[in-house]
């Protein structure tokens, strides 16, 4: 399955948790923190399919998008306990977080790609069900 079909199943949160200071900060692409494209204003949260097939599997999600935004694979780590579904278009759509392992966020990494880094205090305006993705990703960050 090329990385172009995984991606149309699939987004990602991407973050950076610094421990020491406690600072979470989402990358964030103009209006939507999910890569590699936001998602349609339709788009509702839905429990976890009951099956599902290699359309969502994350360790290719992680490497497709690390292919496509040039971004170093062995900088990310996908986080196992994060899980959010979202239906778009009658679609099922896997959400994934995933949280760069670099000591102080790489901006550089990704302004290429419109990207800044925000808490979660800048994204005022962000569409609801994407404030509410990233609620849930602080809520079991810093939550723990």
């Amino acid at each position: 399955m090329n990385s172009a079909n995984i991606l149309e199943h699939n987004r990602i949160i991407l973050c950076h948790f610094d421990s020491y200071s406690a600072a979470l900060n989402f990358a964030r692409y103009g209006d939507s923190v999910l890569a590699p494209a936001p998602l349609s204003a339709q788009a509702n949260a839905i429990d976890a399919p009951e099956s599902t097939d290699e359309h969502y599997n994350p360790a290719p999600v992680v490497d497709a998008l690390a292919s496509q935004y040039g971004l170093d694979a062995g900088q990310l780590r996908l986080d196992h306990d994060f899980q959010a579904w979202l239906t778009d278009n009658s679609v099922p759509v896997r959400i994934h977080l995933v949280r760069f392992t670099t000591f102080e966020a790489p901006h550089t990494a990704i302004e290429p790609l419109g990207g800044v880094f925000k808490p979660i205090s800048g994204m005022r305006g962000m569409p609801l069900i994407e404030l509410n993705l990233m609620r849930q990703v602080f809520n079991q960050i810093i939550g723990g």
